[in-house]
């Protein structure tokens, strides 16, 4: 479902990727760690093809790096679902607004923008904040809405940026259980973490990326320090 052959990135100045292999199959929960500049970012971003390796090869659920045309570019992002540490809500629309964005820019029929954005909602147990404005939540609240507004075009993979890097440890634990609620449907999530807790609490895939390249890693708790 996605996979990285033989992967090069550089920046201008900068090297960031030099042979970077790796997968997460269809449904997997997999966690991506390393140390600040190792390039998680730049990693999700090229899944989802902000930007584009200068060798090798991204694969995402039938689309290839080196072949896909600008015009689908949407179509292979709509199936994508991205969370952001900053939540990137906006300031002047309130929360069904918010939402109802993503839909209106697809052409989606506003009936099924409703229900939607109700399922969605429920899913993240914030129904009842649907017209509240975004100031107006908590943090962990505005990474639950953030959550949903991933959700609302069925995606096939989560990505999650540093999803709970402003939280506290309890509202942290939070977005996690939502995060594997979502993928026990079978949603493939990868998550990008400093946040050694978070990874130990549940058995999943860890992938440490680390001079350029991919590694499969055990973190135990001496570990910790190292995350």
């Amino acid at each position: 479902m996605l996979s990285f052959h033989n992967v090069e990135f550089k920046y201008p100045n900068q090297t960031v990727f030099t042979n970077l292999n790796l997968e997460v199959k269809e449904g997997e929960f997999a966690f991506l760690i390393g140390k600040s500049g190792v390039g998680k970012s730049t990693l999700l971003q090229l899944i989802y093809m902000n930007i584009f390796p200068t060798s090798g090869t991204v694969r995402v659920n039938g689309y290839d790096s080196n072949t896909i045309k600008p015009r689908e570019l949407p179509y292979l992002r709509r199936k994508i679902g991205v969370i952001f540490q900053d939540f990137k809500l906006l300031q002047d629309r309130n929360i069904y607004e918010n939402l109802a964005f993503v839909l209106e820019v697809t052409n989606t029929p506003r009936k099924r923008i409703k229900q939607k954005i109700n399922d969605a909602l429920t899913e993240v147990g914030l129904s009842h904040k649907r017209l509240n404005m975004p100031d107006e939540l908590s943090g962990g609240e505005q990474q639950r809405i953030a959550i949903a507004r991933a959700l609302l075009n069925d995606p096939v993979l989560i990505l999650a940026d540093e999803p709970t890097g402003n939280l506290d440890p309890d509202t942290s634990n939070e977005i996690l259980n939502i995060l594997m609620k979502i993928n026990k449907r079978g949603t493939a999530v990868l998550v990008a973490t400093h946040n050694y807790e978070i990874v130990k609490r549940i058995n999943a895939r860890i992938i440490k990326l680390e001079d350029g390249r991919a590694f499969k890693a055990v973190i135990k708790p001496k570990d910790a320090s190292k995350v």
